[in-house]
């Protein structure tokens, strides 16, 4: 880990003392409700780039982070942005541009949970593929911290939605997919409209050029923290397989069949390939479902609740579509496709093996891709383990099921729906335990319900025939 004035930038204020990966929370100027929250919240010691990062922003220098989704980033500038916020000023103090729609929906609900110290902090969330007049009314009633896609950020700038006069902190999360994306203008434009004397952070998986020339534009006086990469060898597991290119699409329903891991994402170079493959996998009864950039919003939300609640077996995903997606309890990644990128390889096998379990990461690998797979030898400095498509046989005879099935209800955030109002009505009237009841997501105009597989008709028959919050709903089994 190194801690440094970038290159081109004066010398920054003095550092303050470097806190160790693993400590406790307790030894940063959080508030007592702060670390209460964090304690609640299951926070008990930090992450290594929350250790490198905070002291420094807490302080108020601006920084350069090299971090990769699922290190604990989020809750890094969270706590940081928070700590700058006066509740009392009802106006916007924090901005934090995402890449995607998926991961500004993530960096919501994670600073919806930090802000819990102080319950009438506001977080809004502004991205295309919504309509525009709702979120026009929700500026009009005012937030403290805002969170968006920079063309849509854009958008209410200049139609006068958004005042950015009262910001003190401006983050850039995973800043290189942004620039690849080609939003370099629109940060510029966004960041121009900031007041000069806030605070900038700027996250970013790798360090390309134009990460370099926003830190000269944009920052001042910059601290650079470069982390390690924490994916280790022991966890996750690879596994080369050499395939005919006419065969490749099948070879993953045999890894699917041989491991019968309960929740896999595979990566393809393609829209076209996603669509093909998924189509495979359903021919051969695999609960599969597709993420790529021709979704729209409402079935990109859908296809991200189904597999984070483990209510379908594989995504299908193009690296774009997938950036920022940190989804936890993946058991394998499945390379359908060889990247050019090595770096883009790491981030693809890193989404499993997280949190010290063990994760599966298979690539399947043409005669023409061999020479990609070399790059990528070299880049992890040794050489992979392969092993013959011959060994894949189907382990058992009954079909890979997702272990929950998604009930969709109509109502949510608008009518003040919350995820105990649901639990309370499937463990009370309806009849359910606990443990039969998985992840709850409530959204804007729905709510997405985990419910165990086997309760899954039923589940929804007790909930048509009772009440939610004393209100009759309609509830129905999502499908595609």
């Amino acid at each position: 880990m190194t801690s440094s004035p970038t290159p081109n930038s004066a010398a920054a204020p003095a550092t303050p003392a470097r806190t160790p990966a693993g400590a406790p929370f307790s030894d940063l100027a959080l508030s007592p409700a702060m670390l209460a929250t964090l304690a609640q919240l299951g926070y008990d010691t930090m992450t290594p780039i929350q250790a490198a990062s905070l002291p420094l922003a807490l302080a108020g220098q601006d920084l350069i982070a090299q971090a990769k989704t699922g290190s604990g980033k989020t809750a890094a500038f969270g706590l940081a942005l928070l700590h700058r916020l006066d509740a009392r000023r009802f106006d916007v103090q924090a901005l934090v541009l995402c890449p995607t729609r998926e991961l500004a929906d993530q960096v919501t609900q994670e600073i919806r949970r930090l802000a819990r110290a102080e319950e009438n902090i506001k977080v809004l969330t502004l991205c295309g593929g919504s309509p525009m007049r709702p979120q026009v009314d929700s500026l009009i009633h005012g937030a403290h911290i805002v969170v968006g896609t920079p063309g849509r950020i854009l958008d209410h700038i200049e139609r006068g939605s958004l005042d950015l006069r009262g910001i003190n902190t401006l983050v850039l999360d995973e800043a290189d997919r942004m620039l690849d994306m080609g939003f370099f203008d629109d940060i510029a434009f966004v960041a121009n409209h900031c007041p000069k004397d806030r605070q900038t952070l700027l996250f970013s998986a790798t360090y390309p050029p134009g990460i370099v020339k926003l830190s000269q534009q944009f920052l001042n006086k910059p601290r650079e923290i470069k982390l390690a990469e924490t994916h280790g060898a022991s966890k996750i597991r690879q596994r080369f397989y050499e395939v005919e290119e006419g065969d490749r699409l099948q070879a993953v329903g045999r890894l699917l069949d041989h491991f019968r891991p309960a929740s896999t994402l595979a990566f393809c170079n393609t829209k076209a390939r996603c669509r093909d493959l998924v189509e495979l996998l359903r021919a051969q009864g695999f609960e599969a479902l597709a993420l790529h950039g021709d979704l729209e919003q409402r079935d990109r939300d859908q296809v991200l609740v189904q597999f984070a609640n483990r209510s379908c077996s594989v995504l299908v995903a193009t690296d774009v579509a997938a950036r920022g997606l940190d989804i936890a309890q993946l058991e394998a990644v499945i390379n359908v496709d060889v990247t050019p990128d090595p770096e883009v390889h790491v981030h693809r096998i890193g989404r499993t093996g997280r949190a010290d379990a063990e994760g599966w990461a298979f690539s399947l690998v043409s005669m023409d891709e061999m020479g990609r797979v070399g790059n990528l030898e070299q880049h992890q400095g040794g050489e992979f383990e392969w092993h013959p498509l011959t060994e894949l046989v189907p382990t058992s005879k009954e079909r890979l099921l997702p272990p929950m099935v998604t009930l969709q209800m109509l109502g949510g955030r608008k009518e003040k729906i919350r995820a105990g109002d649901i639990l309370g009505a499937l463990t009370g009237e309806a009849g359910f335990t606990k443990d039969q009841v998985g992840k709850i997501n409530v959204m804007e105009m729905s709510t997405y319900i985990a419910v165990d597989r086997a309760i899954g008709k039923e589940a929804v028959k007790r909930l048509n025939d009772g009440k939610v919050k004393n209100r009759k709903v309609r509830v129905r089994m999502l499908t595609e």
